[in-house]
């Protein structure tokens, strides 16, 4: 078995428009291609016994045991691939169910798809189920399992969202409010354009840089509060080690805290000191852990219980106990055998896998145990508690029990006041006292620090104690009620058309006074201007527009090669746009019918939520049929009055867009509205472009949709002109010298016949096209496209692309002249491989009145060698 390509896709796909996040997994079988499972001698046996919980997989049937009963009859090892790496995954703490296996167009090659939690994990997983299934296949013993496990479990911690992070990004999405992963770490987008606010774990948009810096100088923290009437422990700094015991003198001797000034985490602290020896080891580890400034704190020795309070928006919302990671003596057992024993609750687990953390033994433990005199080895006498860490973390082990509903108020408006006295929007407020339901002015205690960015384990899963859902006040602060979260977004694909309908739309909409940002083959713009040149069609570019703040709209060209690779670059729309269905990368990446790519196409329109608008061209039966699986409102286009579906769906009610007596013309149900008259909308050249007609309804109907008043799509209508500013490469016209060049994208052969048609109604005594295939199409396309070039043109020049896309020079121009030379062998040819020298050439020899079309590869560089040319034919005027 080999594994040809690993895809990872993330928002609604070619295999399930609501499971977003698939592994495409293409294998090649090889020789296990003959041999399903049932002809492996022994291979039913040892898949159950290195996975026997396989035995609760359902497969299509939906219950247990059904996927080992089709291992058991016989089936393909991509299907066997698939469960063992769902399975996997399961297995490491992430909770996975669908799959599906389907064999492509070539033998033996399989594509295997399967859901994931983290994408480095997913893809971990399919390598590690290929090495299991190949090693089993074989009659091998495969003993790296718990290996796998393991580094499964690692990946997903390093990867993955921690619990305060997720806990927030899950409440926006139970609130519809979208997100986008912006770093490796925690930092995350909530919303989208213009309506957007960011989280970096419990930092916020919101937060203070100047009450992030006082939170973490623990030494003004305590003088600002202090100052304030606020109850904190008596401390100094040191920074000599020689300071030490004149500094404990100074706050009233022992007990007392050391702990780093400016640590976080709990790290380098030690706690109830009672003697020199142990404070001056407590200082130099405190001074291990300090990042910038080596100033030690000494403090005083609260006694009492250690509780988090955490304040958000200036209100208190949770309350948690903390106890420090532990065992207990029975008198028999040692300290590391406790320890064992504790780490196999399973409420214990991995990172943050489950409620509880794993208590490993480093070097703060080993620090605990020699100052007690203590070592791993030690018997315990039964009943006495051995702490192993200085700090509560539940990251290291600890414990915290729910304590908000016995909260004082009085120590609530305390820890209010401590919130707003440091300027935090999140707050942690670590609070030691006797008893939390008293009074602290009655009690005693004291705040010992203030955290920036807390974390909300402790609170949203206790160890013991009711869990709170923290994560709602902080997106109640960020997005209060009546904000708006979302920009619109208009998505608009089909084979032929995009790029003109995308910038159609967006200008409509720039001239009402809406930000828009656009994707196109040649760029993504930001109100107009372009800030990445290239093909930008996929799910990268999308995401750059959703993540831009200045952007109010977002119209997105959205092509098939980004929704096979990635998916939709957002998981649902407002509005989408199908224009077509036509022969073009048929044969590439399994898409091998028409049937295939409008299933690919129709991905868009299912992704428009229920309260958008699918726009559908009714002139195309593969578009059309698009509408049974959309659960958006249906709208249609068309060219023809009397189509069929456009006249049923009017007499519904429905919204449509037509071309009819030489008007474009919005339909409500049975009345009409005339937009404006063909011959006045530059795009369509006085309506020789019929295909420009069909963009201009579709960017109609789209913006009608969108709530634009009618005067301001005709004026929009009305103002673009396909130009090489507004359009390049969409049907420009140039005037040089005496003859005119015509530069359009046309790249298959419902580009070419569409090309043809207006090229019938233009008056030209001699056309030449210089034409060109991507290597990348099938032989019989790129012989289509010289077949239909030769009833187009009365000349021809044959390139090729700068990207030959595999193949070997002169391979694709000599496939395009066969076509030409099938249609008609006297057809004048000529073959220049060089797209720039073909350019060239055919302008230096372009005789007056003709008209010379060029089909370009690099439009942007085509433009320029015309302007040249333009500005070389020009008389100079003199002054």
């Amino acid at each position: 078995m080999r594994i040809l390509q690993t895809r990872a896709l993330k928002g609604p796909n070619y295999w399930s428009i609501r499971r977003h996040k698939l592994i495409v997994m293409q294998l090649d079988l090889e020789e296990l291609e003959e041999k399903p499972t049932n002809l492996i001698p022994g291979f039913y046996d040892r898949l159950l016994a290195l996975l026997p919980s396989l035995m609760k997989h359902g497969c299509s049937e939906g219950r247990d045991g059904a996927f080992m009963e089709r291992v058991a009859e016989g089936t393909w090892m991509g299907h066997v691939i698939e469960h063992v790496a769902l399975e996997l995954q399961t297995l490491a703490g992430m909770d996975v169910a669908f799959g599906r296996t389907r064999q492509t167009a070539h033998y033996g090659v399989y594509n295997v798809v399967f859901s994931y939690v983290e994408e480095a994990a997913g893809r971990y997983a399919g390598r590690a189920a290929v090495r299991i299934c190949r090693a089993l296949a074989a009659g091998e013993v495969y003993d790296e399992l718990d290996q796998d496990i393991q580094e499964l479990r690692e990946i997903r911690e390093e990867v993955r969202f921690g619990p305060s992070t997720a806990s927030i990004v899950e409440e926006a999405l139970a609130r519809g409010i979208p997100y986008i992963r912006l770093s490796e770490k925690s930092l995350v987008q909530l919303g989208y354009g213009i309506h957007q606010k960011r989280i970096q774990a419990t930092t916020t948009t919101n937060t203070s840089i100047i009450a992030t810096e006082l939170a973490s100088d623990k030494t003004a923290t305590k003088k600002l509060l202090g100052g304030m009437g606020i109850p904190v422990p008596k401390g100094t700094t040191v920074r000599r080690l020689s300071e030490l015991e004149e500094a404990i003198a100074d706050i009233g001797g022992y007990p007392v805290v050391i702990k780093p000034l400016d640590a976080n985490h709990g790290k380098g602290i030690t706690v109830n000191i009672r003697d020199l020896a142990t404070a001056q080891s407590a200082y130099e580890a405190a001074q291990e852990f300090s990042r910038e400034a080596k100033e030690v704190i000494v403090e005083q020795y609260i006694t009492g219980r250690d509780y988090r309070i955490l304040v958000i928006n200036h209100r208190v919302v949770a309350v948690a106990e903390r106890v420090p990671a532990h065992v207990t003596g029975d008198g028999q057992s040692t300290i590391q055998e406790l320890i064992e024993r504790v780490n196999r609750d399973p409420r214990r687990g991995y990172g943050h896998e489950n409620v509880l953390t794993l208590i490993a033994t480093d070097e703060m433990t080993q620090r605990l145990l020699e100052l007690r005199g203590l070592s791993l080895e030690t018997v315990l006498p039964a009943g006495e508690i051995c702490y192993l860490k200085s700090t509560a973390n539940l990251s290291t082990g600890g414990t915290a029990i729910d304590r908000t509903d016995v909260l004082h108020p009085d120590n609530a408006f305390l820890a209010e006041r401590v919130s707003r006295n440091i300027g935090l929007d999140i707050c942690g407020i670590d609070l030691i006292c006797p008893d939390i339901s008293q009074p602290i002015s009655e009690v005693g205690g004291a705040v010992i620090e203030v955290n920036a960015a807390p974390g909300f384990r402790m609170h949203v899963a206790p160890s013991e104690g009711l869990p709170r859902n923290v994560a709602e006040p902080v997106v109640d602060m960020l997005f209060p009620p009546g904000s708006r979260t979302r920009i619109p977004i208009i998505a608009i694909t089909g084979t032929n058309g995009k790029t003109t309908t995308t910038r159609l739309i967006a200008h409509i909409l720039r001239g009402v006074g809406v930000r828009v940002g656009y994707t196109t083959t040649d760029g993504v713009y930001i109100q107009n201007q372009k800030v990445m040149t290239g093909d930008m069609t996929g799910p990268f570019s999308a995401q750059l527009v959703l993540k831009d703040p200045t952007v109010e709209c977002a119209v997105l060209e959205t092509a098939r090669g980004g929704i096979l690779r990635e998916g939709l670059g957002f998981p649902e729309c407002d509005i989408a746009v199908v224009l077509n269905v036509t022969e073009d990368h048929l044969g590439l990446k399994d898409i091998e019918t028409l049937e295939d790519l409008a299933r690919v196409k129709s991905v868009v329109p299912e992704s428009v939520h229920s309260g958008g608008y699918a726009i559908l061209n009714a002139d195309d039966a593969l578009v059309a049929d698009m509408a049974h699986d959309a659960k958006a409102t249906v709208a249609y286009f068309s060219l023809d009055p009397k189509n069929p579906i456009l006249i049923e769906h009017a007499e519904r009610g429905g919204t449509a867009a037509v071309f009819e007596d030489g008007y474009i013309s919005i339909l409500k149900g049975a009345w009409k509205l005339r937009i404006e008259r063909v011959v006045n909308i530059p795009v369509t050249l006085s309506g020789r472009a019929v295909f420009m007609i069909q963009n201009a309804l579709a960017a109609t109907l789209a913006t009608f949709l969108h709530g634009v008043k009618i005067d301001d799509i005709r004026a929009g209508l009305g103002s673009f002109v396909p130009s090489a500013a507004q359009t390049p490469g969409r049907l420009n016209l140039f005037t040089v010298g005496n003859y005119e060049v015509m530069v359009d994208y046309a790249h298959n052969p419902a580009g070419y016949e569409a090309i043809q048609r207006v090229l019938e109604r233009m008056d030209h005594p001699r056309k030449i096209g210089v034409i060109g295939g991507a290597g990348d199409r099938r032989d019989n396309d790129l012989r289509k496209l010289g077949f239909l070039a030769a009833g187009m043109f009365d000349a021809v020049v044959v390139k090729e692309d700068d990207d030959r896309r595999g193949r070997a020079s002169g391979e694709t121009a000599d496939l395009i002249i066969e076509g030409i030379e099938q249609a008609n062998p006297d057809l004048p040819y000529q073959r220049i491989l060089a797209e720039t020298e073909a350019i060239e050439t055919t302008l230096g020899k372009a005789a007056p009145g003709e008209l010379i079309v060029i089909f370009p590869a690099d439009v942007q560089r085509t433009i320029e060698i015309i302007s040249r040319f333009k500005e070389a034919s020009e008389p100079v005027r003199l002054r």
